[in-house]
């Protein structure tokens, strides 16, 4: 991202002009050079979240994209995306050789806080890549303390930021930029406090505003989208910084953008529209 300088503490503008750019693909370029993501969760009744996830990183360029889930899940996941790898696992002791290979992990979208989610939680936490945790991922983090690994990205809305601090959700949204920051110092990773202005900010002090987006974007999926993108712009090299900015900006504007149309905007809807504008931003 280019640096610009402001006064201390002070917080920029996430727009097209300071957001960094992926560079183009070379002519003999393979999978294996935009690495691969994989998506851990969609515990029963909550598959969904894990597809979106995974969704997102494909058609945002990750090289390969896993998804570790319930078992019920993998046919309908190979019916829907049959680009992805789906695996279907019982226990945390399925997911050991799959963390060996992956090189960016999605944690949280559908994971739920039972059993099964906890013992995903704990085998991935102990992976050294760089990681995105969302939803339940967060809310077990706020009840059990683990450390990230470094370049990882924090995605929560304010209830799960709220948690996370220990606080009310009132108290998060009377200062969201001040919460922002005390998690990412906290966890020691890239903070997205998400909402109506969402708030990105770095272990340094380091603060971004987006003000883009739409209120049609209220809805239930849109996060597990956004983790996804985050992850696929981690998997092809920006640092934590620098992919959660550029996501959180093709996220907000491909809402605008759909949102015009009014109520009943679904997350998946995103999906192409962000894939057009990241090749506006960075042609491949």
């Amino acid at each position: 991202m280019p640096q610009t300088k402001h006064p201390s503490g002070a917080p920029h503008i996430i727009d097209r002009t300071t957001l960094a750019d992926l560079p183009a693909r070379a002519f003999d370029a393979h999978k294996g050079d935009f690495g691969h993501v994989l998506v851990v969760g969609g515990d029963l009744g909550a598959g969904g979240a894990a597809m979106l996830s995974g969704q997102a990183a494909l058609r945002c360029g990750a090289g390969l994209v896993s998804v570790a889930t319930r078992p019920e899940h993998v046919g309908a996941g190979l019916a829907r995306l049959p680009e992805c790898m789906w695996l279907g696992v019982d226990s945390a002791n399925q997911l050991m050789g799959l963390l060996e290979r992956a090189t960016v992990l999605v944690v949280g979208p559908g994971l739920g806080q039972a059993a099964w989610g906890r013992s995903l939680l704990s085998a991935v936490a102990n992976a050294h890549v760089p990681q995105v945790w969302d939803a339940d991922a967060l809310n077990l983090l706020a009840r059990t303390p683990l450390a990230l690994p470094s370049g990882s990205v924090l995605t929560p809305h304010p209830g799960e930021a709220a948690r996370l601090l220990g606080i009310s959700t009132e108290a998060v949204q009377a200062d969201r930029p001040g919460a922002a920051r005390k998690l990412a110092r906290r966890y020691a990773s890239v903070c997205v406090l998400k909402g109506a202005g969402t708030w990105v900010a770095d272990p340094a002090g380091r603060l971004a505003l987006c003000e883009r987006g739409h209120p049609a974007m209220a809805g239930a999926g849109f996060g597990d989208v956004l983790s996804g993108v985050v992850a696929a712009l981690l998997a092809q090299g920006l640092v934590a910084w620098s992919a959660a900015c550029l996501a959180v900006w093709l996220h907000a504007c491909a809402g605008e953008r759909l949102g015009r149309g009014g109520r009943g905007l679904a997350a998946s809807d995103l999906v192409p529209v962000i894939r057009e504008l990241l090749e506006e931003h960075s042609a491949c």
